[in-house]
C-alpha cells in the first residue's frame, strides 16, 4: 500500500475486478460450459473385466450377511428349551456331603496306566474356605526303596480287580508302588442323571505330568465294559506350562469314548480342543460344563455359547464310529448297540467323577516329547518317573492342585423322576 493509499502496481496488474471503497464485495466464478466438456467416459469403450470390482465386493457382503444370519439362526435355535429338575447343588459349604461324594481307594491306574494311588486322606482331598482341594502328594519314599506289599483290601479298596487294590516294590526287578498319593472323588452314591446338565467350576493344576478330568461314567455296565457302555470326558487337560508340545494347562479337551473293545475307541472321532486365550486355566476359575439330552450333547466352557465338542445323535454310533469287523486276533466284533436308538450307549444313568491323576502310560503323554522321563512301554516306567522327581516336583509347589468351587447337576424333565411341573428352565 502506497502513501496516498493505492495499492502498488504489481498488485493493480493481477487483481481482476476493482472495487472502489464503499461498494459491496461480491464474489466472481468462472463458470464452466458444460457444452464444451469432453466427456470421455461416454465414448470410451470400458473392460469386461471391471464389472468383477462391484460383483466380488458385492459377493462377499453378501455372503457375510449370510453368515451371520445363521449364526445368529443357530444360537437362537441352540437355546435350550429344556426343563430341569436339580439333582445336586454343592458349594462345598458345608464340607464334603458323605451321601453324596465317595473318595475312591485304587492303585490300578484306572485301565490308563496313572501313577498315582487314589486315597481318602485329608492330605490329597480337604476342604479349604468352601473350595474343594485334590492335592497330588509324594509316597513316602520308605515304601519305593525297600521290598514292600500295599494291600488295601482292608483299608475299603473300591477297585474292581485284585490289581487294583494290591501293588508292591521289589527292588530286584525295579518295580515300585505308586509313587504319587492323590485323589478322585465320586457322586455315584447320591446323583446320577440320564440327560441333563452338568457344571464344574474349577481351577486346574499346574505342574508337568498332572492329569487332571471332569468325566461321566455309566452307573451300570449296560452294554459291557469300557468303552462299551460309553464314557463323556468334559474335561481334561495336563499341568504341563504352555510351551509342552502337546498343549499344557492352557489347553483342554472333550470327548466321548465308545467302541467295541479297549483297542477299538472312537474317541477320535469327536475329540475337540479349546486354548485359553491369553491366559491358562490354571489362573482363574472357569465353569466346564456338559448339555446332554437325547437329540445331541456338547460340552462348553464358561457359557453354553462357547462349545468345545457338539456330537449329534442323528446315527447309529457303531456307524459313526467306523469300526471294523474283527479285531487284530481275527475275533469278530458285535455290535453291542445293536437293538438301542442312536443315542445308545449314552442313554442310561451317569454319574460324576472328578480326579487328579499323576503320569500314564496310553499316551496321553507322547513319548520323547518336552522331557518326559518315562516310555509308556518300559516296564519300569514308574520307577523312572519316581527318579525324575527332582524335575517335575519343584513345579508343583506354586499350584500342583484342583481347585473346584461348585458343582451342579440337573436332571432333564421327563426322565429319572423329574417331572415337567417341578421343574425349570435354566439360562446361560
Amino acid at each position: 500500500m502506497s502513501m496516498n493509499g493505492e495499492r502498488p502496481a504489481s498488485n493493480r496488474s493481477s487483481m481482476k475486478t476493482y472495487t472502489p471503497p464503499g461498494k459491496p464485495k461480491y464474489f466472481k466464478s468462472r463458470r464452466i460450459d458444460k457444452k464444451n466438456i469432453d466427456k470421455p467416459w461416454i465414448t470410451m469403450k470400458r473392460d469386461p473385466r471391471e464389472i468383477w470390482q462391484t460383483v466380488i465386493p458385492m459377493c462377499g457382503f453378501l455372503v457375510g450377511m449370510g453368515l451371520a444370519a445363521f449364526l445368529i439362526w443357530h444360537g437362537y435355535n441352540g437355546v435350550s428349551r429344556n426343563l430341569y429338575c436339580p439333582v445336586m447343588v454343592d458349594d462345598f459349604s458345608k464340607g464334603l456331603d458323605p451321601q453324596i461324594w465317595q473318595k475312591e481307594v485304587e492303585v490300578g491306574g484306572y485301565g490308563v496306566g496313572t501313577f498315582e494311588a487314589t486315597t481318602t486322606s485329608h492330605e490329597n482331598i480337604f476342604i479349604d474356605n468352601g473350595t474343594l482341594i485334590i492335592r497330588p502328594t509324594l509316597t513316602d519314599r520308605r515304601l519305593i526303596e525297600h521290598d514292600t506289599i500295599l494291600d488295601l483290601r482292608s483299608a475299603g479298596c473300591t477297585g474292581a480287580s485284585w490289581t487294583d487294590c494290591v501293588t508292591s516294590t521289589n527292588t530286584t526287578n525295579g518295580t515300585i508302588i505308586n509313587p504319587v498319593r492323590s485323589g478322585r472323588l465320586n457322586t455315584k452314591r447320591g446323583a446320577k442323571i440320564k440327560y441333563g446338565r452338568v457344571e464344574v467350576t474349577a481351577k486346574l493344576p499346574m505342574g508337568d505330568w498332572l492329569w487332571p478330568s471332569i468325566t461321566l461314567l455309566p452307573a451300570n455296565n449296560t452294554y459291557g465294559e469300557w468303552p462299551k457302555s460309553g464314557e463323556i470326558s468334559i474335561m481334561q487337560s495336563r499341568g504341563n506350562n504352555y510351551t509342552y508340545a502337546q498343549g499344557g494347562n492352557n489347553v483342554m479337551t472333550s470327548c466321548l469314548h465308545f467302541g467295541p473293545s479297549r483297542e477299538w475307541d472312537g474317541w477320535w472321532r469327536n475329540n475337540k480342543k479349546s486354548t485359553a486365550y491369553r491366559e491358562t486355566f490354571s489362573d482363574r476359575f472357569h465353569k466346564f460344563g456338559v448339555e446332554w439330552t437325547e437329540k445331541y450333547i456338547f460340552t462348553y466352557i464358561d457359557t453354553r455359547l462357547l462349545q468345545v465338542a457338539y456330537q449329534s445323535f442323528d446315527k447309529p454310533f457303531w456307524d459313526f464310529g467306523q469300526f471294523p469287523t474283527a479285531d487284530r486276533n481275527g475275533t469278530r466284533f458285535i455290535n453291542p448297540w445293536e437293538y438301542g436308538t442312536h443315542a445308545t450307549p449314552f442313554d442310561q444313568d451317569f454319574y460324576l467323577t472328578i480326579r487328579l491323576s499323576v503320569g500314564s502310560t496310553n499316551g496321553w503323554f507322547e513319548d520323547n516329547r518336552s522331557g518326559k522321563p518315562w516310555l509308556d512301554a518300559d516296564t519300569n516306567a514308574k520307577l523312572r518317573f519316581w527318579q525324575a522327581r527332582h524335575q517335575w516336583l519343584p513345579s508343583w509347589q506354586e499350584k500342583g492342585w484342583l481347585e473346584v468351587e461348585s458343582v451342579k447337576m440337573w436332571q432333564q424333565a421327563g426322565y429319572g423322576g423329574c417331572r415337567a411341573e417341578k421343574a425349570s428352565r435354566l439360562v446361560g
